[in-house]
Parts: C-alpha cells; sequence; structure tokens
C-alpha cells in the first residue's frame, strides 16, 4: 500500500516567523505519528528558513525507537554540508532535489542532462550507509533513466505540473494521467521504487493513486494549510483515508 510521508517544513516556516519554540516542530511529528502517519520528511535548505540543522537532529532522536514502522525522510540539494548532515544522521532515506537561486519552493526535477559525477558520489556514499537514495525528476522516460544511472534507489516524481492538469480536468488531465502512468511503469521496469510529491491534495491524490507503483507521497503544504483549520491529527486521518481506500 501506499505509504504517507509527512512534510512538516510549513510547521517550521510559522515557528521561524515569530522566533522561539511555537509552533512545536516535535510535537507536530508527535501529531502526525499519533494520527497513524507512516513517514515523516523534512527539508533543511541552507538559509534555514524552515528546517533547521538542529531540527534535523531533534526529529531523528524522536523517532530513533519507531525507525522500524516509521520511515524519516531528509530532503535537499546535494551541498556539502547537507550530505554530511545525512550521513551523520543515517534516515531510512534521502531524496535529492534540485534547488533554483531565488525559489519559493521546488520547481522542477533534476533534468536529464545534469552531470552525474558529483551527484552519482554522493549516491555511493548514502547507499553504503546504509540510506535508500530517492531522486526527485521530472515525468519523462529521459530523466528516470538518468536516475537509474545514477544508482539510485527510487524515484520522486515531480506532480506539480498533474496537479495543475487536475484543475483543468478532462483531456489534460487524462494526458497527464497517462504521462505519469508511462514514467512510474518505466521506473519500476528499470527497478526503481516510484514515490511522488508536490502540490498532492485531498482533491487530486485519489485520481493519482490510481497509478499502482506509488510507493509512498510526501504531502506537507496542502496538508498543513488546512490543518490549520481542521486539526494537524484529524487531516492526517483524512490523507490516510483515502490512501487506504485505493
Amino acid at each position: 500500500m501506499t505509504q504517507l510521508s509527512v512534510n512538516v517544513n510549513k510547521v517550521a516556516t510559522l515557528r521561524n516567523s515569530r522566533g522561539g519554540n511555537v509552533p512545536s516542530l516535535l510535537e507536530a511529528v508527535r501529531t502526525c505519528l499519533e494520527a497513524g502517519a507512516t513517514g515523516i520528511t523534512v527539508h533543511p535548505r541552507a538559509d534555514e528558513r524552515h528546517i533547521r540543522r538542529a531540527d534535523v537532529y531533534e526529529v531523528a532522536e524522536l523517532l530513533r525507537p519507531l525507525r522500524s514502522t516509521v520511515e524519516y525522510n531528509i530532503e535537499g540539494d546535494p551541498r556539502p554540508d547537507w550530505v554530511e548532515l545525512v550521513l551523520s544522521v543515517v534516515p531510512d532515506q534521502c531524496t535529492l532535489v534540485p534547488v533554483r537561486a531565488g525559489e519559493l519552493t521546488s520547481e522542477a526535477g533534476w533534468p536529464a542532462d545534469t552531470p552525474r559525477g558529483p551527484l552519482q558520489e554522493s549516491v555511493e556514499r548514502f547507499r553504503e550507509a546504509g540510506v535508500r537514495v530517492s531522486v526527485f525528476v521530472e515525468p519523462d522516460l529521459e530523466s528516470i533513466d538518468w536516475a537509474a544511472a545514477l544508482g539510485a534507489d527510487r524515484v520522486e516524481l515531480y506532480t506539480e505540473p498533474y496537479a495543475r492538469a487536475f484543475k483543468q480536468g478532462g483531456d489534460v488531465l487524462n494526458a497527464s494521467v497517462a504521462k505519469y502512468r508511462m514514467a512510474a511503469e518505466h521506473a519500476a521496469s528499470v527497478g526503481l521504487g516510484v514515490n511522488a510529491g508536490h502540490d498532492l491534495d485531498l482533491a487530486n491524490l485519489p485520481r493519482f493513486l490510481e497509478l499502482p507503483q506509488i510507493a509512498e507521497v510526501s504531502i506537507g503544504h496542502a496538508l498543513i494549510g488546512r490543518a490549520l483549520f481542521r486539526g494537524l491529527g484529524p487531516v492526517v486521518a483524512e490523507y490516510l483515508q483515502i490512501i487506504g481506500s485505493r
């Protein structure tokens, strides 16, 4: 069954806007787990505008007794300090995400013409340490083949284009679903697990989960936004109900 990994970046964004420790990131993680989430995702950026380096260690410590049942996923661009952070924590999974200057959030997956050399060295180090490696890619065959050649274990399909297509509906949506289906099937055929994330929400998730290859979805912004009105635990439960019904 598809797993839900809750991205808690936005909780850290709200905390950092005022300073101090309110809302508590660790309390948010506990609440997600109590509601049934089996994964937690953090994305420590270089500017620490949401998740801080210290947060990564604190969440790791909280999850340590639960590591057999809860996945810890650390996202980030493979800059040297991020690579060393991942290797010092040894999470269940790390997700390599490209970063563009000035972006508010991730805007694209790795292009297939990205030189593999430096990335491949990091991937090898992660795998030697026992960390599963996922690579954030566009839903096209070339990018998936590039990730496979890199030595990744999984790809995470960048789903913002799907979210935009869902809003348009009709033939545009059907074409997008077909594209993602082809990408997921191709990834599976070359031995890669398939994750997905970015702009998935309660409305568009059911249609996307028609793709049977999806091992994990990472959801943050929409989930935390709805939680402001309904509560974090109940919203995690809403997402799990959708996932469990597929």
